[in-house]
């Protein structure tokens, strides 16, 4: 351990280490001029899901960040400018074109994994459907599953039918064979890697020693300070003995150990941090002190046993939670004012309304009339981003902390 040798630990206070983790994860106030490709790669990767209740997480996280943001300029970036592309981290994600190249060691694991993965949980026959998906989109361009299956050119059932042509598909597109044009209605649109990715990328190949210095090395710079368990599962692409041989292989020069606050008293781990973390933290500007709704699935949320050991807050989807099981709500928005995440809301997109259910603060979060207020801009700047009228509240919607 770098503590070890006679020097004292390095100590970063559970607010320091907040407000850089805040920046590393484009909360704290914007880099003059940074557009929103450069914002995704600050982020690393932004996830991609379906569920809309008041609009799809990626565009939620997006908005989050910037206040002009509007979902035709993602799809701008992917779709014609190609400054992103969609693939896996560890669910499906929007990522900047120039990480491409990385992922080649992931189309190579992944296709081991997901052969053997798939011939138990997947129908058979899909691996023989390769060769006949391809030819099929090099002669006649891009699909859609549906377009497959049952042999009717729009059957809208094959969507959720995992039958062996849409499994080929997923394959080849996890593999890298191919790739995702556009999205119809959020369905994917498959084309050939070769004509989606463009040239002077696909020429860039980095071998497996690269690829793994520049998944723990960037996973490390957008954490700020991180277990090896952390660094490994932030892109997913390292394993964890790799984590564990990258940070053990570092010296003094590019890796030290420092001991970071909980928000809980007592609650201090020894984490790895490049030598100037502390001097980034202190230069780390305080985050803007409005409120901003999160989406489910954003980044500082990713890692939830990191967001409640750094935040001291506990937060769980229970979107498959029976509803009269559910302690809050089926998809129950976080709130983040400053560096805190004071509270969580019940919320959705009805009839061209922004329904308002529930707020409910986190333990010792006082809702005074100037909390409630700037509750109330933050809403009313997520309805206008939704183009709905609102927001309406329900009777009670305030109610008492939980915990």
């Amino acid at each position: 351990m770098r503590g070890s040798a006679g020097k004292p630990l390095s100590c970063l206070s559970n607010r320091a280490a907040r407000k850089l983790f805040l920046v590393g994860h484009g909360l704290g106030r914007p880099p003059e001029g940074e557009d929103l490709t450069g914002l995704v790669e600050r982020l690393g990767f932004v996830q991609i899901d379906s569920i809309a209740t008041v609009e799809r997480a990626h565009h939620m996280i997006l908005a989050s960040r910037r206040k002009s943001y509007r979902p035709r300029q993602l799809h701008d970036l992917l779709e014609r400018q190609r400054t992103l592309f969609e693939h896996w981290t560890h669910d499906a994600s929007v990522i900047p074109m120039s990480f491409y190249p990385y992922w080649r060691l992931r189309f190579r694991r992944d296709a081991e994994m997901l052969r053997a993965r798939w011939r138990k949980w997947r129908r058979e026959g899909f691996e023989e459907r390769f060769d006949e998906v391809l030819e099929r989109i090099r002669e006649d361009g891009p699909v859609m599953a549906r377009e497959f299956g049952s042999g009717r050119r729009r059957d809208a059932s094959a969507w959720w039918d995992w039958h062996p042509s849409k499994t080929a598909l997923e394959f080849l597109w996890r593999t890298g064979e191919l790739a995702i044009d556009r999205r119809e209605g959020f369905q994917k649109v498959y084309d050939l890697a070769d004509r989606v990715i463009p040239t002077s990328v696909r020429a860039a190949v980095p071998d497996d020693r690269e690829t793994l210095d520049w998944a723990c090395a960037s996973a490390l710079e957008r954490l700020g300070f991180a277990s090896a368990r952390e660094i490994a599962v932030f892109w997913d692409t390292a394993s964890l003995d790799e984590a564990r041989s990258w940070c053990a292989a570092r010296d003094a020069s590019e890796l030290i150990e420092v001991a970071v606050e909980g928000a809980r008293p007592g609650e201090v781990r020894r984490l790895f941090a490049h030598p100037d973390v502390c001097e980034r933290a202190e230069r780390a500007p305080e985050p803007p002190a409005g409120v901003r709704v999160l989406s489910p699935f954003d980044p500082l949320l990713r890692d939830r046993k990191r967001a409640e050991w750094l935040f001291g807050f506990r937060y769980r989807i229970e979107i498959y939670v029976a509803e009269k099981k559910r302690e809050y709500g089926y998809y129950v928005f976080p709130l983040l004012e400053g560096d805190r995440l004071i509270g969580r809301i019940d919320m959705r997109r009805q009839e061209g309304r922004l329904c308002v259910r529930a707020l409910w603060p986190e333990r010792g979060v006082r809702l005074g009339k100037g909390r409630l207020e700037r509750i109330r801009r933050e809403l009313d700047r997520i309805a206008r981003f939704c183009a709905c009228d609102g927001p309406v509240f329900e009777n009670g919607w305030v109610r008492e902390s939980r915990e």
